[in-house]
């Protein structure tokens, strides 16, 4: 076991900043936000899993999790995206997800896709690109597949990659469900008797 630390300290020594080698063996109090840098993220202490820092504040959560923190991080270049959403700063400025390590954005994460606004008063839907700060007016077929405009808290990221996980719908994704009923995990339904 103490050789495989010694081992991944090392790997993510390697991709790491001055900044980030000076906090290796103690929890940051303030980390930069810097695009392309991967955090870890524990889910209840059962297993990690992994996202990338894009523009934008937003964060691209790879399908990965594995039990022990991985020293590897290129396993992520093909790893595939559970979901790209915006994070709050503090997030990673207080440290509460660590940066391990950067890697290059792959090519399908360098054009940030749109989100969509619903407005549930008047039933319409817009597109919303966070590059320009651009709404426009959409339909419901134009939005399918989309991401809720939303800025995310870390307990409901985590809440919604443990539920990804379980195969249960996300508390925090109710209306998205409602409004797109096809978009609920797998072997799941909103019946009366879940």
């Amino acid at each position: 076991m103490r050789l495989m630390e010694l081992v991944r300290k090392t790997q993510i020594e390697k991709n790491m900043s001055k900044q980030e080698k000076k906090n290796l063996g103690n929890k940051p109090k303030r980390q930069k936000i810097t695009i392309g840098s991967i955090v870890e993220i524990s889910i209840e202490g059962l297993y990690y899993v992994y996202a990338q820092i894009l523009p934008k504040s937003l964060y691209a959560f790879f399908e990965y999790r594995s039990k022990e923190p991985i020293v590897d991080l290129s396993c992520l270049t093909t790893a595939p995206v559970l979901f790209v959403i915006p994070v709050y700063d503090y997030v990673i400025t207080k440290g509460i997800w660590l940066k391990v390590g950067k890697l290059p954005i792959r090519k399908d994460l360098e054009i940030l896709p749109l989100e969509y606004i619903y407005d549930n008063t008047s039933d319409k839907y817009s597109t919303y690109n966070c590059y320009t700060g651009k709404i426009v007016p959409s339909t419901k077929e134009d939005v399918r597949g989309l991401e809720r405009a939303a800025v995310w808290a870390e307990n409901h990221v985590e809440d919604r990659i443990r539920d990804y996980y379980n195969q249960v719908p996300c508390l925090w994704l109710k209306e998205h469900y409602e409004l797109f009923p096809e978009s609920l995990p797998k072997k799941i339904s909103m019946g009366a008797n879940s």
